[in-house]
């Protein structure tokens, strides 16, 4: 009798437990219905709010890219930028037609703003436009200088900042004392290495890119060379017995110590109102001009440590003179003909033997090469402030 007393008593309570799982399950309904409206009407407006972040950052890269084109359009002074300097006051530029950046309208106006340091600077509005709303971006763009003015230094014959120290037969024209005569202990402004890396740096941006040491061999045949970086020695040379012109069509930018026509065969260099720029700050010798080199036009020879000069023939002439610079270092200037310019650094002029060498002032004047004062000045344009509002 116990067993089946126990057998009617699990019966009852499994018949007992289909009412307890009919209701749980309704409570789980009842529960979900409660919080599914809410739950849904959060992401509803978690997906809104992320659709509004979404586009609010994609009008705020927009307009920041509509900034950065109007800060490349004013350093490569276009014609639009230059005609802002017309006239006093403040003037304004706006793009005839809006960029499209992430599928959004971005209008760009640029404004020329008067009275502030360095003596420029702009203000730049770029709006970012979507459906139903803006982003708008003002910054203000100021400009630096990348070199001071130094075309003092081309106003003597002979620029030196100690003594400078005559060997041999030389005849200088002016003389000593005279207007443009030599100067020993020069006390103008004198370029830093820095300066003049800044300057030289902005003609090679675009250009040509070597980063080992590279020799640049005619090999008999006359060619053009430049704009040009070398980020290492460089070389420059004929190894061909043929007359051969290497014309200079832009800057020649090199790191290491260079060296042109010290070796080889006879070739000419044709500067064309360039400059060979050489950022090494060796003392013997940063840049070398060898007798195997014959020079014609007028341009810059400069380098930050030592130089010297021994090419064939005249360098530069009465109508188009040659600057040879060393800024820290110093310059030895060995011509076997006459030199017509500058030459400026911790001078020393070494005559060969022969007859005297002369070297002479030009009665023009420099004019214009690609020296930082005898040409405009060059700048770096870089955002000084910005503000952004949701419009």
């Amino acid at each position: 009798m116990r067993v089946q007393a126990r057998k009617i008593d699990v019966k009852r309570l499994m018949r007992d437990e289909k009412g307890y799982i009919l209701i749980l399950a309704l409570l789980v309904l009842v529960v979900v219905g409660l919080i599914s409206g809410p739950v849904l009407s959060y992401m509803v407006g978690g997906l809104r709010a992320g659709h509004v972040f979404e586009t609010g950052a994609a009008e705020l890269y927009a307009a920041d890219a509509g900034v950065e084109d109007a800060v490349l359009k004013i350093q490569q002074w276009v014609e639009e930028v230059q005609s802002l300097h017309c006239g006093g006051g403040n003037h304004s530029w706006t793009y005839p037609s809006p960029l499209v950046v992430n599928a959004k309208a971005v209008a760009v106006t640029i404004t020329w703003v008067r009275n502030i340091t360095n003596g420029m600077m702009y203000c730049v509005n770029s709006t970012a436009t979507s459906n139903n709303s803006r982003t708008q971006i003002a910054a203000y763009v100021t400009r630096t200088s990348v070199a001071g003015d130094f075309s003092g230094i081309t106003e003597n014959v002979i620029t030196c900042p100690g003594e400078i120290n005559y060997y041999g037969k030389v005849n200088v024209d002016p003389a000593e004392g005279e207007e443009h005569g030599p100067v020993s202990n020069y006390s103008g402004a004198w370029p830093t290495a820095a300066e003049l890396r800044g300057w030289y740096q902005w003609d090679v941006k675009d250009a040509t890119h070597y980063y080992s040491d590279t020799t640049i061999d005619l090999n008999g045949v006359s060619q053009n060379l430049g704009p040009l970086y070398v980020n290492g020695k460089l070389t420059i040379m004929n190894s061909k017995n043929t007359p051969a012109t290497l014309t200079l069509t832009g800057t020649i930018y090199a790191t290491g110590d260079t060296l042109v026509g010290t070796t080889s065969q006879a070739f000419t260099l044709v500067l064309n109102g360039t400059t060979i720029f050489v950022a090494s700050d060796s003392s013997k010798y940063a840049l070398q001009i060898g007798d195997r080199c014959r020079m014609d036009g007028s341009g810059c020879l400069i380098a930050v440590g030592s130089t010297y000069f021994a090419p064939q023939g005249d360098i530069g002439s009465e109508a188009g003179p040659v600057l040879t610079l060393s800024v820290v270092g110093s310059t030895l200037l060995q011509p076997s003909g006459n030199f017509y310019g500058t030459v400026a650094g911790n001078v020393t002029v070494d005559v060969k033997s022969g007859s005297g060498q002369n070297l002479i002032y030009p009665e023009a004047g420099f004019g214009v090469v690609n020296f930082p004062g005898l040409i405009a000045g060059r700048f770096i344009y870089s955002i000084a402030s910005w503000e952004v509002s949701r419009l």
